[in-house]
């Protein structure tokens, strides 16, 4: 099986090699291209050189013969070894197209030497006569050499002009090679990007489908996903809890029907036995027989049905014990956490709950049933109506005095005149909604509870959502959370 870390790490290899090819395919054509430039190029400077060493001779024989020293000599020695070097350097660029000239050019510089060689014999022999004309003859053997190596160089340029030619079409064609390269392989990146992410969003897609149908009650439908990474076995888990819950679904409907044939078959059972019966079955009741059904799910292998049910019954619980006396934030918050689990079974992909609790506030007393009527008003408004759900946001934020409460939603928001409406308590439930305990006795509580107004405010406009938020006095704070639970 591959993961998707896997996957990610494929692309990204995939990705680096085909980069690395592109560039290790235009750093070696660029190179061969650079390297013929500078092979041409070379062939030119050192036979430039040749004419620079041989002026350079003839400079330095001229002072030679004004004022035959010691360091003149030296001067005139070195730049003829320079000579003799450019003609070695030279003779190694020979080829069947240059070899007759360059044999001639080689020759002429060998003429060169010993002419310059003579005319510094003949000054220190003393014939400075010889030794001008020597020198003469030298200055006009530099000359020559000097156009005849601009004539080899113009034969050169001759003979590359079509290689010359031929490095710009091959450069052009690296251009568009380039150009070409670059579209492909953003193509290949674009398509392989596409396969990777539909890969991951195909099997999502499937897995969201199937939690739809499950939403809707239907558990005889088999959970299919097309995976092989980490998403496969979620749908696997899924699906695993799906006939958990169809089988407990259908063993508590085998059960009802067995009782039902039982009591039908009871002929000896009153009217009067019936009432008695029904009229034991209170809020206690309920409440035991929703920790039986946990525990009957746990021992089935059904752990999100069990903990959905242990949620219900301590909602159940809290809301009988809890109206009569105050309780903490804190106590507030876990049965608020605890309906909100419930509603995200009702809709798991389309309720997004985000808290941000400041745990330093969760020791104030608060009247009990205060938040989850609030909540409750927030998913009938925000998730129910919307297809795509919402958002719901809940803050608990420290400001010294006060601890503020926000609870904010993402639906269609309200008007002015409902919103005052709702804060005057004269709203009107619309299509039967009633959060039980309501949002006006909510306020009603929160005004005796506190001795003041203005606790609760409402921030909404139609079509951005609704902010409803509570300033709470920190005037009623206690030790902590558990000295709140044993009170």
């Amino acid at each position: 099986m591959k993961t998707i870390q896997q996957k990610i790490w494929m692309l990204v290899a995939i990705v680096l090699f085909v980069m690395i090819a592109i560039w290790l395919t235009l750093t070696f054509y660029n190179q061969k291209t650079q390297d013929q430039y500078n092979e041409i190029l070379q062939r030119y400077l050192e036979m430039n050189e040749v004419t620079n060493a041989s002026q350079q001779v003839i400079t330095d024989l001229n002072n030679f013969l004004i004022d035959p020293s010691f360091n003149n000599e030296s001067s005139l020695s070195s730049s003829t070894r320079n000579v003799l070097a450019a003609q070695s350097a030279v003779s190694e660029l020979r080829n069947e197209e240059n070899d007759f000239i360059l044999t001639n050019y080689i020759n002429l510089i060998d003429s060169f030497v010993e002419t310059v060689e003579r005319s510094v014999s003949y000054q220190n022999a003393g014939d400075a006569d010889s030794s001008l004309a020597e020198f003469s003859e030298a200055n006009r053997i530099s000359t020559y050499i000097s156009e005849m190596t601009l004539s080899i160089i113009d034969s050169e340029l001759k003979s590359y002009e079509s290689f010359y030619r031929d490095i710009i079409a091959k450069s052009d064609d690296l251009n568009q090679m380039g150009i070409w390269l670059f579209l492909m392989m953003t193509s290949f990146l674009l398509l392989l990007a596409y396969l990777f992410s539909l890969s991951i969003t195909r099997p999502v897609h499937q897995l969201r489908k199937a939690a739809n149908e499950l939403s809707k009650g239907r558990f005889d439908l088999p959970i299919k996903v097309d995976s092989n990474d980490e998403i496969s076995f979620l749908a696997r888990t899924f699906d695993n809890m799906r006939v958990s819950v169809n089988n407990l679904f259908a063993e508590t409907q085998m059960k009802a029907q067995l009782e039902i044939e039982l009591q039908e078959n009871k002929l000896l059972l009153q009217e009067s036995q019936l009432r008695i019966l029904q009229s034991q079955i209170n809020p206690h009741f309920l409440f035991n027989t929703l920790n039986t059904l946990s525990k009957k799910a746990y021992l089935e292998g059904s752990e999100e049905t069990s903990d959905l049910l242990v949620n219900v019954a301590g909602l159940f619980r809290y809301n009988l014990k809890r109206m009569d006396r105050p309780v903490t934030l804190y106590e507030e918050v876990v049965v608020l956490k605890q309906y909100m689990e419930i509603q995200k079974a009702r809709f798991p992909d389309r309720l997004h709950f985000h808290t941000e609790v400041d745990d330093s506030c969760l020791t104030i007393e608060i009247p009990g049933l205060t938040l989850q009527p609030l909540i409750e008003n927030a998913v009938i408004h925000a998730i129910e109506p919307q297809e795509d759900g919402g958002h719901i946001w809940f803050r608990i934020i420290d400001q010294e005095e006060e601890v503020r409460i926000e609870i904010e939603d993402s639906g269609g928001g309200m008007s002015f005149d409902k919103r005052k409406q709702l804060l005057e308590g004269t709203i009107i439930p619309e299509n039967g909604h009633s959060t039980g305990i309501g949002f006006s006795n909510v306020m009603k509580r929160l005004a005796l509870f506190y001795s003041r107004e203005s606790i609760v405010s409402i921030d909404s406009e139609e079509g951005r959502g609704t902010k409803i938020m509570l300033k709470l006095p920190k005037t009623r704070g206690i030790a902590d959370a558990g000295e709140a639970a044993d009170r």
